[in-house]
């Protein structure tokens, strides 16, 4: 990432800031601003927001490492989120990520060679009701079986 790309954010970063009493107050809306223009938070970005909120680099990265919504590495065009949380366990969570992954070809944490497809797992997405689920980009799937994941790959495609 060059300083150049960083420069134009310059403008919407200040008007997030001044929105807030407290500068580090801002520092989830500029991970945001940072994600969402390069499609994860690169560690030149995670010094930006430091030095932005005149907050340590460490807890800068602290915040970034807490919050599964973050990433610090490039993903597939579809990411894939498999909620491997208790509820979700107890239904066949772990059945339906070993079939994502034989689908797909990559293990969790890994994207598909052509860069269609991350697969992930996290600790809880809030939707035990439709458990075992997933959330694909912005959307929730569940509950999840093979004809289910089957139909959600046939859809990304």
């Amino acid at each position: 990432m060059m300083p150049s790309e960083l420069q134009t954010l310059e403008q919407p970063a200040s008007q997030i800031i001044a929105r807030y009493d407290q500068k580090k107050a801002a520092m989830l809306p500029l991970l945001h601003l940072l994600q969402e223009r390069f499609g994860y938070i690169p560690p030149e970005g995670e010094q930006w927001v430091s030095d932005k909120l005149e907050v340590a680099i460490s807890h800068v990265r602290e915040v970034v490492s807490f919050y599964t919504m973050f990433r610090t590495q490039p993903i597939g065009k579809c990411h894939i989120q498999v909620c491997t949380n208790l509820p979700c366990v107890l239904r066949g969570a772990e059945q339906a990520l070993a079939y994502l992954k034989e689908r797909l070809g990559v293990d969790v944490g890994q994207t598909t060679p052509d860069d269609k497809f991350t697969l992930s797992s996290v600790e809880c997405l809030c939707a035990c009701e439709i458990a075992p689920m997933c959330q694909v980009n912005d959307r929730y799937v569940g509950p999840l079986d093979r004809a289910v994941i089957d139909r959600l790959l046939e859809e990304a495609h």
